[in-house]
């Protein structure tokens, strides 16, 4: 066979590749054994051999190719990729319709479009001359990731549409979209991996979202991703976003066969209502559905509003449940030495997730829900993360329940449980306590304090357990030569526990906290762990009083005059300087030879001063406490809560609830990219 020949042999081929392909994955309509089917494919891959310069970058081979990558190159999006606002009520969807009515009229006259909520990835494919040329994940909704190679092994996605989009005038086509991984293929995966011992994924957006960043495309191709397109950037006359649906379909997309028009909000509650009852019986994940206004010339008036389109919103299941019994409830206790109820559960899976424990908060908790031992209740993840008992099923108790009561001795030094007045919390009454001194170590060491990388609770307690420190301060007098034999020394642990480490890791943990003995005021000050000294408090106490000594020797009148200190912050900092022990453990800190930086006097570009800034989600160019240092940098201030005197509500990939609380408030709300402009 010549070259021509071959040219034209390989064109059919892959014409008929792409047919069977597109009713076996986009229609579900396979007309082709799969072996004969692979055999079509084993021809082009024969005949691409002999004649590479004839393989093309869309040709069905192309599926999995190339090596596997160093890194991801960012790209921009030509038009932002919105997320949508959260609705968990009929109620809330009746405020939704009543606040778009007063930017439009009649707004929904037209109806809606409603999608069922895949819980995976979303992601943006652009198509030139009909031709898949780019794939990415969202980001921050501005920047994401070019992760083409993996995407094209995705074999729902076209790698060449089956309508061109040239008779439209256009060249080149934006798609957007979801890539998901069925239930069964997140049990096979999961599977294999514990075969092989290796990390399992909580759920299937985890890991669908972990196998779209693999750097190498083979692992991406061997986990048999899916993928629904739901939104087309392309003038096609389309008038209604059900019409865009079609025109995806006719360029070859897979599109949810569940979606459908609902003429009014009652038709919504029932399709709503319809898939939480029934979403078990779907091969894959969804946590609720999308309403979207149906004109799309409706949608484009309504605009949008910090992070998510008017027209559009998220109508969310309620959040997911089930029965289990409190088999027991164990006391935790902290830093300042309150303790905490923890319910220990017969484990259930709750979202994929196996759930054995959930906060019971505090005794008052306790009595709110009058749970008891024994008892049948309702568990369920606040924001699909946090276990929460909701309800105790007391119809189904027994006789055989037993009553929670406080501790009359801490479960861990066997000195008296106190409760302070006024004070919901009990506490432990021997500030000496072993677990309050590990947690006390735990909290110094912290990120948000001196930040001694790579010494964590596991390491501290290794350490305390071999008596080799008793507070936070040992840890500068620490030798190298006192970890490698650590083995050898008498223990309270099990051999396993406290074996040794090896010489280089000794001295990585050496380094590591001897390269924090110049720490700033108020990391020094968070790290005390004064109780009701979060690290807002410790900054305002640096910025306004400067020294330690200065703060050491305030009056309580004199601190209140602190922005945000009330009189039981203050006095409970009065009094932690005046206690003995306290001292001595400053003292200890001083001779170990800790310095203390203290925060400049005049700020040199106070751009940003008198702004108060919060943060929440992930941000992608700096890290939440590099974001915070430049605010303070340039004279602004930080809160960790969302007020009215809140000026900027910063949002990045996945904001959580202080994003929503900003929206209810009216606080002006700006992306990671507006923030980066704002301090340049």
């Amino acid at each position: 066979m010549d070259k021509k020949q071959a040219k034209e042999r390989i064109g059919k081929l892959r014409e008929e590749i792409r047919h069977y392909s597109y009713l076996y994955h986009v229609l579900d309509k396979p007309d082709i054994s799969d072996s004969a089917f692979d055999t079509l494919k084993n021809e082009l891959e024969e005949l691409e051999y002999k004649f590479p310069d004839l393989v093309t970058s869309d040709s069905p081979t192309q599926r999995v190719s190339g090596k596997p990558l160093d890194k991801f190159e960012k790209f921009h999006h030509p038009a932002p990729m919105l997320s949508f606002n959260d609705a968990f009520s009929k109620g809330e969807m009746e405020d939704w319709i009543t606040r778009n009515e007063k930017i439009v009229k009649d707004f929904d006259k037209n109806g809606f479009y409603c999608e069922l909520k895949i819980d995976g990835l979303a992601i943006e494919l652009v198509y030139e001359n009909d031709i898949l040329k780019i794939g990415a994940t969202r980001g921050d909704g501005l920047i994401g990731e070019d992760v083409t190679s993996n995407l094209k092994t995705v074999g729902v996605i076209p790698l060449r549409l089956t309508g061109k989009i040239s008779r439209f005038r256009l060249k080149t086509l934006v798609v957007r979209g979801e890539v998901f991984l069925n239930k069964k293929e997140f049990e096979r995966i999961n599977k294999d991996l514990e075969k092989k011992r290796e990390k399992t994924y909580a759920n299937p957006r985890n890991l669908a979202a972990g196998s779209i960043r693999q750097l190498d495309p083979k692992i991406t191709a061997s986990r048999h991703l899916d993928s629904f397109a739901y939104g087309l950037i392309g003038d096609f006359g389309q008038k209604t976003h059900e019409e865009e649906h079609r025109i995806l379909k006719t360029l070859g997309f897979k599109i949810n066969p569940h979606n459908r028009f609902c003429g009014n909000l009652g038709e919504v509650e029932e399709f709503r209502n319809y898939w939480e009852k029934t979403r078990e019986k779907l091969e894959y994940e969804i946590d609720g559905i999308v309403v979207l206004v149906n004109d799309n010339a409706v949608f484009k008036k309504l605009g949008v509003i910090g992070k998510a389109p008017r027209g559009a919103i998220a109508y969310k299941f309620s959040p997911r449940e089930a029965e289990t019994i409190v088999e027991d409830v164990i006391w935790q206790v902290g830093r300042t030495g309150v303790l905490t109820p923890v319910a220990v559960l017969r484990p259930i899976e709750i979202g994929g997730t196996t759930v054995s424990r959930a906060t019971l908060h505090n005794f008052d908790e306790i009595k709110r829900l009058g749970v008891k031992i024994n008892d049948t209740v309702i568990v369920g993840r606040a924001g699909d993360v946090i276990p929460d008992i909701g309800e105790v099923l007391k119809k189904m108790r027994t006789g055989k329940e037993k009553e929670i009561r406080v501790p009359l001795k801490c479960p861990f030094c066997g000195s008296k449980v106190i409760n302070i007045k006024d004070e919901v919390a009990y506490r432990c009454s021997d500030k000496n306590c072993g677990a309050i001194q590990r947690e006390k170590i735990y909290h110094f060491a912290s990120k948000k304090a001196f930040d001694i990388v790579g010494v964590g609770p596991k390491i501290i307690d290794k350490l305390i357990d071999a008596g080799l420190i008793s507070d936070a301060a040992d840890l500068f007098s620490l030798k190298k030569e006192g970890l490698i034999p650590l083995e050898s020394l008498p223990r309270r642990k099990p051999k396993a526990f406290l074996r040794g480490f090896a010489e280089k890791s000794a001295s990585n943990i050496i380094n590591s906290i001897q390269s924090k003995k110049n720490v700033k005021l108020e990391r020094f000050l968070f790290g005390l762990g004064i109780p009701q000294v979060g690290e807002e408090t410790a900054f305002d106490l640096a910025k306004y009083l400067g020294s330690l000594e200065k703060i050491k020797n305030s009056s309580i009148e004199e601190l209140e005059k602190i922005q945000d200190v009330g009189p039981k912050v203050a006095e409970s900092i009065y009094k932690w300087f005046r206690e003995k022990k306290n001292l001595e453990f400053l003292q200890k800190l001083k001779k170990a030879g800790i310095t203390i930086l203290n925060p400049k006097s005049e700020i040199r570009n106070p751009k940003l001063k008198g702004k108060t800034f919060v943060f929440t989600g992930e941000m992608e160019s700096m890290s939440r406490e590099e974001a915070k240092e430049k605010v303070r940098e340039l004279g602004g201030d930080m809160s960790e809560s969302v007020s009215k005197d809140t000026d900027f509500v910063v949002i990045g990939s996945e904001p959580g609830s202080k994003y929503d609380k900003a929206r209810k408030l009216g606080v002006k709300i700006i992306s990671e990219q507006e923030f980066l402009k704002m301090i340049k």
